[in-house]
Order: structure tokens, then C-alpha cells, then sequence
């Protein structure tokens, strides 16, 4: 059963728990105080899931349209943001990839290298990391004491929160740098309160529309708001709609900008079931790298262009980063940062695949990597298996639109309050003619996909972040 079971239940209980204490000392000024200094780590992130605003789980309503609460918290931290370099990244997809991807180089390369990403899949220290480590427990429990007074002021969200955490761990921990992916958007992002060295928006598509807005323009507009005054930016991908927005925003600020696509061409994708090799070739050098990936979905190698093109710029900040050193990071990301869920295998015949693919374009990468392996074994005669569950508020229409009707379906849900029913989600599907059955729990729809499915047949599970989260492993 997964934490976000315990929700109500938790929420009720610290509710009852406030009253009563406060019923008994009406004038103390200390109420939360008492509470928090008897909190484990488990009891803290609890307290956590359940007490703030946590988009993931709730949604828009989450959402923060303004910067005050970052800035009120880092102030009462001292700014600890202003204590340590950092590269900021955002972007409609692969920003989680790149930002891990460049970790890695960069702990590879011997700097203490700090990363924040969200959301996390099983663990909630999985996005605040050092060296491919976890934050410490105990830093998370004393962290939630020392800023129990400005939380009880300004109610922050759930993100605020953790951003300020991740923030003030790299501070103390020292770390070199630290790569600081946004959560959502960029302009009014908490995160965008940091200066860093580098920006990096890796590309942009159709989501979180309710917030960002409804066209590309402003969707690109809203990224666009992490470029800062004189610093310099990467643009992974660009599209007519959204090229001039970039150029425009990076004028204005007398930020040096540069198109990865480009500048670097990838080609000779060679695809494994755990790697991909492909060839990067300098648009103006014409020279020609070969390199292998432990993220083997075919569309790391346009996150890969983002990820040289950037390394380039640190060198020229100084930063050291021998090939050898470049070259393992990129083959062992995984091992080196912990990343999960970009087309990961983890079952063979059938083939189990978990991607946290959940827009339109994360769909059309993962319908791409599967006409990849088709063409590439044209000999087999496979069926495609879509164990899928997605949220409320995403375009689900629009990406139920893209799957194919000659799959099998198994509609299933996260459970968080923000999950669409399996039996809404199959009511969907049925207007595109998309056909399965419902089931409850992701675990179960794998267990009877595995059960129907032909050894040389595809298991995807994918359409929500939080329901590759709940796969057991």
C-alpha cells in the first residue's frame, strides 16, 4: 500500500493532534515546536505529504504564481542559494535526464555534485542528491524543526519547501555545483530565485497548459523566464513558434545563447535492450564522436546534444572534465545518480518497460522507440502491451489520440487524490477505440499483462510519473 493511502488519515490525525494541544495551552508558543521535536524521519515526511500544498498530489491548486515564499524562506536561511554555483534547467521533457546525465559528468570529473529533480518515484530523498547519495534523514527531520516559524507564517507549498531544503543542504555540504531542475514552468518556478552559470531549456511541448498557457508562444515564454542577465543558455530544441521567444528573452537580458540542434547532429543510433550508441557530429568541425548510454530510449541522444553543448560552456568557466571521465559518466548515469523510468527495462520475454512518459511528446518518444525496435527486428511479429494510468488535469484525450488501437490495454491509477479513475480512463479510451481492462492497482495490471502476453511481446507502463512510482521492483 503506498503512503498516499495514509493521506486523509494523517492529515486528520495532526489536525486532532493540533487541537488537543492547543486546547490544553491556548498561549503557547510552541505548539508545533513540541510536535516536530517528536517526529522520526518517517513521521516528518508524513507530516510533509499531508500538511502542505503538493502539486503532484493535488494539483493547480498547489501552485504557487509568485516568488514570495521562496524568497521569504531562503532569507530566514540566510540565502544559502548565493553559497554555491549552479546550473538551472527546464524544458517540457528531458530536463530530468540532462540534469542527471550532467551530474554525472560532473561527479564523474571529481567535483562534489549536488542535483535536485522532482518529483521522486519511491523515495522522497531522491530529489535532493550529492554525488549520486540521498540527503541525509536526519537533515531532512532537523530541517522541518529549524524552519517550523516561517512555515507556520507563510504556509509554503510542498515544492517550497523541498527547493529551500535542497538549497541549504548543497550550502552546508559545500558542494562544488549543483544542477537545479525546475518543477514546473521557469518564470514563476520557486526555484528561479537562484543566479547560476548556465541555463539549459532542453525543449518545448504541450503541458501543464492550464498553467503555462495554451500555445507555444506562451508556454516558451513561461521557460524562457530562467534566462538571467549576462548568463549564459543552452536551447536544446527549437520550433518556429518558439525560437523567436528565446532570442528575444536572451537579448533583453545580453544572455549569450546557443541552439544545440543546431550546432550537433546525433546519427548511427545502434539500440540495446540497457544501452544506446549513437555518433554526435559538430555541425561546423565536422568531427565525429561515438558514445554509449545507459539511457537507452532513442531520444537521449537529442538530450545528449544539450548535455555536450553545455559541457563545452563549463569548460570555459573553468571547469575540468577529462573523456575518460565524460565518457564513463554517460554509460553509468544510472549507476552514478540513481535515475529511473526513461524507457527502463526491467523484464525480458516479454519485455517489461517503465517510462514516466505522460504528454504528448513523451508519447510520441516512446511510440518512436517502438516502431525503432520494430524496424530494427522486422523478423518478429510482436503485440504491444500499454499498462496506463494518467492524471486529472492532463490533455488525456490528446494522448489517447496518439495509441494505437491494435495494442492491448490494462487501465489502471496512482493513488493520489490527482489520479484519474482507471474506470474514467477506460470510458476515454473507448471513444479512440483503445480496449482493456480496468484494474486498481499497477501492480496487479502487470501481473495479468505479463500473464497474456507472448515472450517476444512489449509491456509499457506509462502516462503518469506516480504510477511508475508505485511499480514494485
Amino acid at each position: 500500500m503506498a503512503i498516499s493511502d495514509f493521506y486523509p488519515t494523517i492529515q486528520s490525525a495532526f489536525k486532532i493532534y493540533y487541537s488537543l494541544l492547543t486546547a490544553h495551552h491556548p498561549h503557547s508558543l510552541s505548539t508545533f515546536a513540541f510536535i516536530f521535536a517528536a517526529m522520526n524521519y518517517q513521521q516528518t515526511i508524513a507530516y510533509l505529504f499531508a500538511q502542505l500544498p503538493m502539486y503532484s498530489r493535488i494539483g493547480a491548486a498547489a501552485y504557487k504564481e509568485d516568488l514570495h515564499n521562496s524568497i521569504a524562506l531562503c532569507n530566514a536561511l540566510n540565502n544559502p542559494q548565493t553559497k554555491f554555483k549552479s546550473i538551472h534547467i527546464a524544458g517540457t521533457n528531458g530536463k530530468g535526464s540532462t540534469s542527471h546525465m550532467l551530474a554525472a559528468m560532473l561527479q564523474q570529473a571529481g567535483y562534489k555534485t549536488g542535483l535536485y529533480t522532482s518529483p521522486h518515484l519511491k523515495d522522497f530523498r531522491e530529489r535532493i542528491k550529492i554525488n549520486g547519495e540521498m540527503i541525509d534523514q536526519d537533515f531532512v527531520v532537523d530541517f522541518v524543526q529549524r524552519t517550523q516559524t516561517i512555515s507556520e507564517t507563510i504556509e509554503p507549498s510542498f515544492f517550497e519547501l523541498t527547493m529551500a531544503m535542497a538549497f541549504d543542504y548543497f550550502a552546508q555540504q559545500q558542494v562544488d555545483i549543483a544542477i537545479i531542475e525546475t518543477g514546473l514552468g521557469g518564470r514563476l518556478d520557486s526555484t528561479n530565485i537562484i543566479t547560476p552559470i548556465l541555463s539549459i531549456i532542453t525543449n518545448i511541448g504541450y503541458d501543464h497548459m492550464n498553467i503555462l498557457g495554451d500555445t507555444l508562444e506562451k508556454i516558451a515564454g513561461e521557460k524562457a523566464g530562467i534566462i538571467k542577465p549576462g548568463v549564459p543558455v543552452v536551447i536544446g530544441e527549437w520550433l518556429p513558434e518558439t525560437k523567436p521567444i528565446f532570442v528575444s528573452k536572451a537579448t533583453q537580458c545580453n544572455a549569450p545563447i546557443y541552439f544545440a540542434s543546431d550546432n550537433y547532429i546525433a546519427d548511427e543510433l545502434v539500440l540495446t535492450t540497457q544501452t544506446l550508441h549513437c555518433s554526435i557530429t559538430g555541425s561546423t568541425s565536422y568531427l565525429k564522436e561515438n558514445f554509449i548510454l545507459d539511457l537507452n530510449g532513442i531520444y537521449q541522444a537529442k538530450n545528449l546534444c544539450s548535455v555536450l553543448y553545455a559541457e563545452s560552456i563549463l569548460l570555459q568557466h573553468g571547469f575540468t572534465i577529462n573523456k575518460a571521465a565524460e565518457k564513463y559518466a554517460l554509460a553509468n548515469t544510472k549507476r552514478l545518480t540513481g535515475l529511473h523510468g526513461r524507457w527502463d527495462v526491467i523484464g525480458q520475454n516479454p519485455m517489461l518497460v517503465l517510462d514516466v512518459a505522460h504528454n504528448e511528446d513523451g508519447i510520441k518518444q516512446v511510440l518512436e522507440q517502438i516502431k525503432w525496435i520494430n524496424k530494427n527486428e522486422p523478423a518478429i511479429h510482436r503485440t504491444v502491451h500499454f499498462v496506463i494510468g494518467m492524471v486529472k488535469d492532463k490533455e488525456v484525450s490528446t494522448v489517447l489520440s496518439l495509441l494505437p488501437a491494435n495494442a492491448v490495454y490494462y487501465f489502471t491509477n496512482a493513488h493520489i487524490p490527482r489520479a484519474l479513475p482507471a474506470d474514467e480512463l477506460q470510458i476515454k479510451s473507448a471513444a479512440f477505440n483503445l480496449k482493456g481492462d480496468c484494474f486498481d492497482d499497477v501492480n496487479a495490471a502487470i501481473k495479468v499483462a505479463k500473464q497474456g502476453a507472448a515472450k517476444e511481446d512489449l509491456i509499457i507502463v506509462c502516462g503518469s510519473i506516480f504510477l511508475v512510482g508505485e511499480v514494485e521492483m
